[in-house]
């Protein structure tokens, strides 16, 4: 049998998917994202003298509450209980720029993969956002699901 989109029927018409019969069971996941910068405006967000105050403090919140958010901005993703939320952004000199990592977790009939990846979105718009004054050249990306674990199809983990 070949695969299908799971939020289309039989017909071709969007619907959110019915979770009711699948187990309730502990699921992770783990996205990562990326925001590239000139040098000089990495080193003003190091040295904590942003003009709109601690950029990374202020995305890393800004991700966190993104995910919890996630049914409200992707259509026909399920809302869900989320028990743990981390945003995790290093400076990486080679970039240069900001990587970023979210790691979500949830015992639920559905997966935390989306809210992942919003919580990088929008840490990484959020990144883009305090600093586009002195640097509007920012580039984002690649963002991407790194793993996930958990649930009817089990765990995946993206080629390195």
């Amino acid at each position: 049998m070949a695969p299908r989109l799971t939020h289309l029927d039989a017909t071709g018409a969007a619907h959110m998917v019915d979770v009711s019969d699948k187990a309730v069971t502990s699921r992770m996941a783990i996205a990562e994202g990326a925001v590239h910068m000139a040098p000089q405006t990495l080193a003003l967000i190091r040295s904590g003298a942003a003009a709109k105050g601690d950029v990374i403090a202020t995305a890393r919140i800004a991700g966190i509450m993104a995910a919890k958010k996630t049914h409200e901005l992707i259509p026909l993703c399920h809302p869900i209980m989320l028990s743990k939320v981390t945003v995790d952004i290093e400076p990486d000199e080679s970039l240069p720029g900001l990587r970023v990592r979210a790691l979500t977790r949830v015992a639920d009939r559905t997966g935390v993969e989306m809210e992942a990846l919003t919580a990088v979105s929008v840490a990484c718009l959020t990144l883009y956002d305090m600093a586009k004054a002195v640097d509007r050249g920012m580039t984002i990306g690649p963002i991407r699901l790194l793993e996930k674990s958990g649930g009817r199809s089990g765990d995946w983990k993206a080629e390195p």
